[in-house]
């Protein structure tokens, strides 16, 4: 049995498309949207610790060490490299940062004003191209970066890949008994293109899988 010693993070999750990479964090102010919810009323943030273990050996790495006022989410996996999503709330920005293992650096991708989101509830990294993301309350779903995109979707719809011109996302129905769909939008306009009946997962190694 390995040690393998994490400081107290004992909850890991496996980095999509890596195969090789899991991930943990200690959420010391919940979620993202949270922790902007306490600094927003003037209550101090306990900065979150996220780390990487790379298997098989057990490696583990702490790619970067917040400052009082940052908030660390869900990282992802792209092109060979780690990139992760840091919120500077002090400073306003949204940071997307890659990390390197073999010189066990990270560096900033790019830095965005926090102003370019109403908030950042479901503020996330998607990987199926690179992009920052975000499902708001009202059935909208945006893309912040490296483009604008807004689409107007339906009840417990979410983001799954785009590929090419085709956006794919997930919906769910209990009506009354519980499916999943498929759907297919057109990137530029939003527009409904097909509805697949069928759950899609993601596999660990990058595969995608519709289950029918």
């Amino acid at each position: 049995m390995k040690r393998i010693i994490t400081n107290g993070i004992t909850n890991l999750e496996p980095l999509p498309g890596s195969g090789e990479w899991y991930w943990g964090s200690d959420y010391a102010s919940n979620d993202l949207y949270e922790a902007e919810e306490l600094f927003r009323s003037g209550h101090p943030i306990d900065k979150n610790r996220l780390i990487l273990v790379h298997c098989p050996e057990g490696m583990v790495y702490e790619p970067i060490r917040t400052k009082p006022g940052q908030y660390l989410g869900r990282p992802v996996y792209h092109d060979g490299q780690i990139v992760l999503l840091l919120v500077d709330f002090p400073k306003k920005e949204i940071c997307i940062l890659t990390f390197r293992e073999a010189e066990k650096t990270t560096k900033p991708l790019a830095v965005l004003p926090l102003s370019i989101v109403a908030d950042c509830y479901n503020l996330m990294l998607e990987a199926s191209p690179l992009m920052l993301t975000r499902s708001a309350h009202d059935n909208q779903f945006q893309i912040i970066w490296p483009e604008r995109r807004d689409f107007a979707i339906e009840d417990h719809e979410f983001f799954e890949f785009l590929e090419g011109n085709r956006l794919y996302t997930s919906v769910w129905y209990e009506d009354p008994d519980y499916r999943e769909e498929l759907l297919v939008r057109d990137y530029d306009t939003g527009e409904l293109l097909e509805r697949i009946p069928g759950s899609f997962r993601q596999m660990p190694d990058g595969q995608k899988w519709l289950l029918v």
